[in-house]
């Protein structure tokens, strides 16, 4: 016979995690890592930690809709279950509705339970931690989504042992002398398959459709004070059991026979599969979301440029006004959702933020600057990694916050910390989808139901989804509907699958990695994420038109761009004309307004002439010729300074003129000299009067100097952008990992070794600290010092925080003892007045 013996059942969860390697401690803190946050002293406050309740809340929340179901069904066996057990309660009773799907599917949720610390135990001892079991267990308060009532034993607690066996009797059950042994003979025949058969056949049709109707949840019904006889049938023989006055309840163990011993309806051991609702060409889907990186670009520019020499005014509350975002969707001609996703997308890069002047507004911060001055792939990913990384959502703006205040652009309350993790999975089940396949919205939704069930917010996440696929489109990581080579990238995907990958796993099969429910905090770091970014970027180049040096000038005053224009080109001709219209050619068009705006920053007529003539690859119209000649000879005929404000000319009959003007009344003009006109209104406001009259004032300076306006006149002090706020701890990597169980295991060996008890006293109890004098302190340090022996001591550090540690002591000298730490696994220096006491290890420790 082997001498080997069977290995003892943990007797608890601290236990069960002292058995196990350093791999699987391992997953267990990556998987949940609130649990290392800060680093527990050993396993034993580990399990106590992983068995509170907002902890074990954080987990249930990231478990799949198998997982969940099958923690569910462990709430409602018995403690402990045995493996068969369980999956009696997920397949169904064996020969008769077993699922063969569920059964192949049960060891990997079961995996993942035990891998997180919600369930321990070898297979024939199952237990779900307490606090598991406390949120997940059937209660009048908290239905269980099994549909399960209480057992019968909870549910008789408070009858009287008379009414018991009336009850024992009319299921024809031999009386007993005792309600525990009553309750115990009831529960063995509801649990008996063959025996509830043959009672049930004896039950009244009209008794029967009750059970059928109570048998799926919910399992309470209402009864009157006199109840008909086929409600009598079962209350008589406990099928039905009273729970409060009126009401009845339908015993676990009774709806389990009923439903052939499934805890669940329809358990769904496989996710969904993300299908595809139309395929395009991988050319067509790279090139249209090519283009909508263009658009993107431009509208981010359009943006900035509008707020260039100040934008809206910054709230009291922050953010934006509804009307200044009206006022933007109507400057990039776009809904206002859209409007406030530019916005938000925007301030996530950093290319905007409020100024900090005391009548405070938004405006275009430096590193806008830079990044116009980078190439078009490098902004967009700039943009698109900005948004795939933030936390604020800008689809929330217009909505309420839970204090029912209006949530506003660039306001606070719109952090959402859940955004980030869902971006990446809608884009990772995309990337899992055929090259060129855009998905069905509903089947993405279904996906990510499935993988997080449990959420609190989880109509926020399924918003989410929704928001993360259409501003996918608008930025260009899609295109019609479908992730383009540039997105794949962006989010670190591999190569597209064929269409047969994304088929769900026959019975018996493994499910294929991208099947799985995705580890929680799955982000990448931000050295992986510039990585994948910088990727992306490359991929982009080819696909984007290279921009030209030249326009087509026409007769009727417009100029048409047929792509994207070099950077001073379009800088200038963005001052020089009006964009008329977008879309694969930019059409600008020639106003005496803008010819005016371009007077203002400084260029002359030749200046214009020339520019016009450089880069355009038809003639200059002379319409075009004629109207740069016009405005420019007006240009600077009236002068406008402060006083208040003053108008300046040297054509008198002009300023009579404008004195004789309707339209002038509001200025407040009158006359100080034949060639000056005084005026209530301010400088700004007047020059704006008189060029609404038809006139082209300048602005000049106090020295009597035409003031030359720029349209980066603006800007505000260096900001660096939001910090995405964190959905918890961020996953530890393999440096702290290796490091907390290092510590851990040590902290454990010196909370566990054996000790040899104190002279006149026991042994210390399993966590309290050592106590013995100073004195014997000192002593017992020197002897180890001689001895080389090891000791358990109990330390309090300067903050006050109580350790046991296991150290071999080297010298003792000036009050302090020199030791091999082997918790902490280097050698430290302790005070001897900070330690508690100290005790020998027994021979037998190692």
């Amino acid at each position: 016979m082997s001498t080997e013996e069977k290995p003892a059942a943990p007797r608890s969860l601290a236990e069960a995690l002292r058995a196990r390697d350093d791999a699987s401690l391992a997953a267990l803190l990556r998987s949940r890592p609130d649990l290392i946050t800060p680093v527990p002293t050993d396993l034993t406050q580990l399990a106590t930690r992983a068995g509170t309740r907002a902890s074990v809340v954080r987990a249930l929340e990231r478990l799949d809709r198998f997982a969940l179901q099958t923690a569910q069904a462990l709430a409602v066996a018995a403690d402990p279950a045995t493996y068969d057990e369980l999956l009696g309660l997920m397949a169904g009773d064996p020969g008769e509705t077993a699922d063969p799907a569920v059964a192949a599917a049960l060891p990997r949720a079961l995996a993942s339970l035990r891998e997180q610390a919600l369930v321990w135990g070898g297979d024939d001892r199952l237990r779900l931690v307490r606090t598991a079991r406390e949120l997940l267990a059937p209660s009048p308060q908290h239905p269980s989504p099994t549909g399960l009532g209480p057992t019968a034993q909870e549910a008789t607690a408070g009858m009287s042992p008379g009414r018991v066996q009336e009850i024992l009797t009319a299921a024809g059950l031999p009386s007993t002398h005792d309600s525990v042994s009553a309750v115990a003979a009831l529960t063995a025949l509801f649990t008996d398959r063959a025996r509830m058969a043959e009672l049930l056949a004896g039950a009244p049709a009209a008794s029967l459709d009750v059970l059928e109707r109570l048998a799926w949840g919910p399992p309470y019904g209402q009864v009157t004070a006199d109840p008909a006889p086929h409600l009598r049938w079962l209350l008589d023989r406990g099928l039905l059991l009273p729970t409060a006055p009126g009401t009845v309840v339908l015993p676990r163990e009774v709806a389990l026979h009923l439903r052939g011993g499934r805890a669940h309806r329809a358990p769904e051991p496989l996710p969904p599969p993300v299908t595809a609702a139309a395929t395009h060409r991988p050319q067509v889907v790279d090139a249209t979301a090519a283009g909508q990186a263009l658009a993107a670009l431009a509208t981010v520019e359009d943006l900035l440029k509008d707020w260039d020499e100040g934008g809206p005014a910054v709230l009291r509350a922050g953010g934006l006004s509804v009307r200044d975002l009206k006022r933007t969707a109507v400057a990039l001609d776009v809904p206002e959702p859209v409007a406030a996703f530019w916005v938000e997308l925007a301030y996530a890069a950093g290319l905007l933020a409020s100024d900090g002047e005391a009548d405070e507004r938004y405006a275009a911060t430096p590193a806008y600057d830079e990044w116009r001055e980078l190439p078009p792939a490098e902004r967009w990913a700039r943009l698109a990694g900005a948004w795939l990384a933030a936390t604020r959502t800008a689809g929330l703006v217009g909505g309420r916050d839970a204090k029912d205040r209006a949530l506003s652009a660039l306001g606070p309350g719109l952090d959402r910390s859940a955004a980030p993790e869902v971006r990446h999975r809608v884009l990772t089940l995309l990337a899992g989808l055929p090259e060129g396949a855009a998905p069905a919205e509903e089947s993405v939704l279904a996906r990510l139901a499935w993988e997080r069930p449990q959420r609190r917010e989880e109509d926020l996440r399924t918003r989410l989804a929704r928001w993360t696929l259409t501003e996918a489109e608008l930025l260009g990581v899609t295109g019609r509907g479908a992730l383009s080579a540039p997105g794949r990238a962006l989010i670190g995907a591999p190569e597209a699958r064929h269409a047969a990958d994304t088929e769900p796993a026959g019975p018996g099969d493994k499910l294929p990695v991208h099947h799985r429910t995705p580890p929680a905090h799955a982000s990448p770091s931000p050295a992986e994420q510039a990585a994948r970014t910088a990727a992306a970027a490359r991929l982009l180049v080819p696909l984007l038109p290279e921009p030209l040096d030249h326009v087509l000038l026409q007769a009727d005053l417009t100029a048409v761009a047929p792509g994207p224009l070099r950077r001073p080109l379009a800088d200038l001709l963005g001052v020089l004309a009006d964009v008329e219209s977008k879309g694969g050619a930019t059409v600008y068009r020639f106003t005496p307004g803008s010819v005016r705006r371009a007077l203002d920053s400084g260029r002359t007529a030749a200046d214009l002439h020339a520019f016009l003539a450089a880069h355009s690859r038809t003639p200059v119209p002379q319409p075009l010729a004629y109207l740069i000649d016009d405005v420019a000879r007006r240009h600077g005929h009236l002068r406008v300074g402060a006083a208040s404000a003053y108008v300046r000319c040297d054509d008198d009959a002009m300023l009579s003129e404008i004195l004789a003007d309707r339209r002038a009344a509001g200025l407040g003009l009158r006359r100080l000299a034949p060639t000056v006109l005084a005026a209530q209104a301010d400088p700004a406001a007047l020059l704006e009067g008189l060029r609404a009259m038809g006139f082209a004032p300048a602005a000049e300076s106090a020295e009597g100097d035409v003031l030359i306006t720029r349209a980066d006149a603006h800007r505000t002090p260096p900001r660096t952008p939001p910090e995405p706020v964190p959905d918890g701890p961020p996953v530890p990597d393999d440096t702290l990992l290796s490091a907390a169980i290092r510590a851990i295991r040590a902290g454990d060996l010196a909370s566990t070794a054996p000790r040899k008890p104190s002279p006149g006293a026991g042994a210390p109890a399993p966590g309290e600290l050592p106590r013995t004098s100073p004195a014997e302190t000192l002593a017992t340090v020197q002897a180890a010092v001689l001895t080389g022996e090891a000791l358990w001591i109990g330390y309090v550090n300067a903050e006050g925080a109580a350790s046991q540690r296991v150290i071999a002591p080297v010298r003792v000298e000036g009050g302090f003892v020199t030791a091999y730490d082997h918790t902490a696994d280097e050698v430290r220096t302790y005070p001897l007045h900070r330690i508690t006491g100290v005790a020998e290890l027994a021979d037998d420790a190692g």
